[in-house]
């Protein structure tokens, strides 16, 4: 199974990524949500996989965040839910708000997702309530904990694009002052932008 990409992105579409790896083009399907996460074309990008084999296809799903990937592997397992509706589910709402609206049974929500009726939905509550019993976020706490680092990385380079950076310009200011001894987001954000300044 692939569970991991790691490559340069030569092209991109709302709904699928082109990745180089050493010379091999991959297609991966992506959420608008993880689309939108991703740098620009050109960039390297790190997508954590879904390999999907069908009699006719087989098709590669690709998530910039762990816990949206656990989410969409909760989802196809759903009666009556595929991956392209799982996909589609993934691009109405993030992970996390789609938790927060199984725990407190809120159809009216989920109706509005693209490709979901009411009976689909009351089905996502009931089928998906005791594998979602806290935030996405918190189920990869194990994981993260080994990679805090490129946690903190991350929440640096989100501030950073969301202040008006590029996605790729972010990432390499953030890089620039990566190993000077910085514990946190905030602090890595402050001396990157000092960075920019003393330049």
């Amino acid at each position: 199974m692939i569970a991991q990409l790691t490559g340069k992105i030569i092209e991109k579409q709302s709904s699928s990524l082109l990745i180089d790896v050493h010379g091999v083009g991959y297609e991966v399907l992506v959420s608008l949500n993880s689309f939108f996460e991703t740098p620009d074309i050109n960039a390297t990008v790190t997508l954590h996989t879904h390999f999907v084999v069908r009699e006719d296809a087989q098709q590669l799903y690709g998530f910039t965040r762990v816990s949206e990937r656990t989410l969409f592997r909760h989802l196809v397992k759903v009666n009556g839910v595929g991956p392209k509706l799982g996909l589609a589910i993934l691009s109405g709402m993030s992970a996390d708000d789609f938790s927060a609206c199984v725990r407190r049974n809120d159809i009216a929500s989920l109706v509005r997702l693209p490709g979901v009726g009411k009976k689909t939905a009351e089905r996502l509550v009931i089928e998906m309530r005791d594998k979602l019993t806290e935030p996405q976020n918190a189920q990869d706490e194990g994981s993260r904990r080994s990679q805090t680092n490129i946690g903190i990385l991350e929440e640096a380079e989100s501030a950073l694009i969301a202040l008006g950076y590029r996605p790729q310009e972010a990432s390499k200011m953030v890089s620039r002052v990566a190993n000077d001894g910085l514990s946190g987001a905030e602090q890595l954000i402050r001396a990157a932008l000092k960075n920019v300044v003393a330049r």
